[in-house]
């Protein structure tokens, strides 16, 4: 089996490697310079890992999985999505995206993970004792889907009706939300142009240019960048400065997911 994620501040990287960990296999993320095709070719099976915006997948992970189409052809496939509050049919979402009966789900499950979004009243920050009840959450649930894969217990989270309603309810924002997001990203006179953010961005939408940092319309919505930034100087969406960052939950040796 081999591991694949993307993760924007750390939450599916940590589900990532500890179901790698489990599972005993290689464990990659999507931005690394590596082949992808000829490892997704010779694996038996692929583990997806990715956060769940709006029910759907970033950006960033559909164009992955476009781009991988045929090496996925005949695939064994395990799909963990990370959520802050619910998802109808965030796990289905990456099986919509390959042809019907070119693959099989061995298991799919959604996992609560703590917020990141630092910029919307709605979503507030978690607790520092609530990240550590939905740290501990996750490693007994990856537990539970390794003894089930190896048990050769098929489950798979958001593939029902009901799922598939609230799904498509919440999915008929994302081509709004990805329209909204070529002019969203907003960089205050804070910015110092120290380059963090230009480095961190996995779309690469974000430069230098004299001295400051600037936008270019291809935002996927990781909030890499607002949780990274020294100065609290990038917003998305909202331009008000936010008050706190999210820097990952920490792994065993208590060094941030990020």
């Amino acid at each position: 089996m081999l591991t694949l994620y993307f993760s924007g501040t750390g939450n599916s990287r940590y589900v990532a490697e500890l179901f790698a960990e489990e599972m005993g296999c290689e464990c990659l993320s999507i931005e690394e310079d590596a082949d992808f095709g000829a490892l997704i070719g010779a694996a038996d099976a692929v583990a997806f890992v990715y956060p769940i915006y709006a029910s759907r997948m970033p950006r960033i992970l559909r164009e992955f999985i476009l781009a991988h189409k045929a090496a996925l052809h005949g695939k064994k496939l395990v799909i963990l999505c990370t959520q802050m509050g619910f998802s109808g049919d965030g796990a289905r979402s990456l099986a919509d995206l390959l042809d019907k009966g070119t693959y099989k789900v061995l298991y799919a499950e959604h996992l609560m993970m703590p917020n990141n979004i630092n910029n919307c009243f709605i979503f507030p920050k978690t607790s520092d004792r609530r990240i550590l009840r939905l740290k501990k959450a996750a490693q007994r649930r990856i537990r539970r889907v390794w003894e089930n894969i190896k048990a050769g217990v098929v489950k798979k989270r958001g593939f029902n009706p009901f799922s598939r309603f609230l799904g498509l309810w919440q999915a008929a924002y994302l081509p709004l939300m990805d329209r909204v997001l070529k002019n969203a990203v907003h960089i205050d006179d804070d910015c110092t142009g120290c380059g963090l953010c230009v480095k961190n961005c996995p779309m690469r939408n974000l430069s230098l240019e004299n001295g400051k940092a600037a936008a270019h319309g291809n935002c996927t919505k990781c909030y890499r960048c607002i949780n990274s930034c020294p100065e609290r100087a990038i917003a998305i969406y909202f331009r008000k400065k936010v008050h706190w960052q999210y820097h990952g939950v920490q792994d065993k040796r208590g060094n941030a997911s990020a």
